[in-house]
């Protein structure tokens, strides 16, 4: 039996289905070298930094209690630092998320009556009542312990206001910024490392005490060089993304100057205890071991991306960034114009994958978004956005964003169950 025989009479995915999916990974391939030289480089990468510091098998040891000298720990923090050029690197199981870790840089190096600028418009939804845009007082967001916020909205065409952030800067003490790689739930292309880097050096021209805050979430390893390359402060990310290569349970990490990890880690754990207490309870192995994954799964994601921007532009949709556009982050957005194409889209990815298959997503009200949301994650580590997922607030111009695939061969799965609830709603 061939593969679109058994795709037909095993999966139920019709000939016409497999056709559209198949001339779309034909134009699809000379779009994947790149993918495939970046991870190459990144791999060597990671590869001499494991060498460089004599990784072990005793650097898998586990600790408990406080975690004092725990060798694992602390290496794994050097190794990370060296891949990503910083002075300092805090790596963590126990951080639960990227929006923890990003509220964990904004927490310790912001002070009452502190200015904090976002220069990339609107933080990410779940960042919104961290900072206290959104949501009820006295929840311990910035603004209840009397932080200042302000933001410099993007151009209408989506790019970046360079002017707009020197005259902000020029007018208030703005003791640190926060630059966001990743699009969100916007329609426009994702910043990418030089654009980041113009900014930072933008802010330093102005203000050079300022403190450039990157939320680097699902950008690392997209790119040979990384936002601590050309001038961050700090870097920060979740592991059930790109940098934990699919085997973290759970974690997140900091990187930057050596300075502010430590304040990171002083709010983290305790003042004067920092980064240098918290047992690894038996985590180090597959943090490193997803570490060392990281370049070559995310380089899977980046050929499921464009694979589903390849179709569906086929289809007639407008995608976000067109499938020979230079990628910078995993994410593809897809505008489907209808809700329940939306919800269709979701539960095609959701019925391809290799976790709940058979569950069906709907959208809810998910803690930490304005919007009901829908997510599809059939996922090995619940809710990792690094295996094949799909979500998308319900609101116009209702587009889906999908991220993530580990395993390109099976990825193509989803993308043709997808295909095919979309197209049965024109039909």
């Amino acid at each position: 039996m061939n593969i679109e025989n058994m795709l037909n009479t095993e999966m139920g995915i019709s000939p016409r289905v497999y056709e559209i999916v198949k001339n779309a990974e034909g134009r699809a391939v000379e779009f994947y070298k790149k993918a495939e030289e970046v991870a190459e480089y990144n791999q060597l990468k990671v590869l001499n930094a494991f060498r460089k510091f004599r990784l072990s098998y005793s650097h898998f040891g586990e600790t408990s209690g406080y975690g004092y000298d725990d060798l694992g720990r602390d290496t794994l923090d050097e190794v990370f630092a060296d891949i990503f050029h910083a002075e300092s690197a805090m790596v963590r199981h126990n951080i639960v998320s990227g929006t923890q870790a990003i509220a964990l840089c904004l927490y310790a190096v912001l002070r009452p009556g502190d200015t904090l600028v976002s220069l990339v418009g609107s933080p990410y939804d779940t960042m919104e009542e961290v900072i206290g845009i959104r949501g009820e007082e006295g929840t311990g967001s910035l603004k209840d312990f009397g932080v200042n916020y302000d933001q410099v909205d993007l151009l209408p065409d989506g790019t970046v206001d360079y002017n707009g952030i020197a005259e902000i800067l020029k007018m208030k003490k703005v003791k640190a910024v926060l630059i966001q790689r990743s699009k969100g739930y916007d329609w426009r292309k994702s910043l990418d490392v030089a654009e980041i880097g113009k900014i930072i050096k933008t802010v330093k021209g102005v203000s050079p005490d300022t403190v450039c805050i990157v939320d680097n979430c699902y950008g690392e390893f997209v790119e040979k060089v990384e936002p601590t390359d050309v001038g961050a402060d700090l870097v920060v990310g979740s592991l059930i993304k790109n940098a934990g290569g699919s085997l973290a349970q759970s974690g997140g990490y900091v990187a930057g100057k050596e300075k502010y990890v430590e304040l990171v880690g002083y709010r983290f754990t305790a003042p004067g205890l920092g980064k240098h207490v918290g047992a690894s309870l038996g985590f180090n192995k597959s943090l490193y071991q997803g570490l060392f994954m990281a370049p070559h799964i995310v380089c899977q994601s980046i050929k499921t991306a464009i694979l589903c921007a390849c179709a569906f532009e086929d289809l007639g949709y407008d995608v976000c960034p067109k499938s020979d556009e230079v990628r910078t982050d995993i994410i593809q957005a897809i505008r489907l114009g209808k809700p329940e194409k939306v919800i269709k889209f979701c539960q095609g990815i959701q019925s391809g994958s290799p976790v709940d298959s058979h569950v069906s997503p709907v959208p809810w009200a998910m803690p930490g978004y304005e919007d009901e949301v829908i997510m599809a994650a059939g996922a090995f580590v619940q809710g990792a956005s690094i295996e094949l997922s799909a979500d998308a607030p319900i609101c116009e111009p209702y587009n889906v964003y999908m991220q993530g695939g580990i395993v390109y061969e099976a990825s193509k799965l989803g993308i043709m169950e997808a295909v095919s609830r979309v197209i049965k709603e024109d039909e």
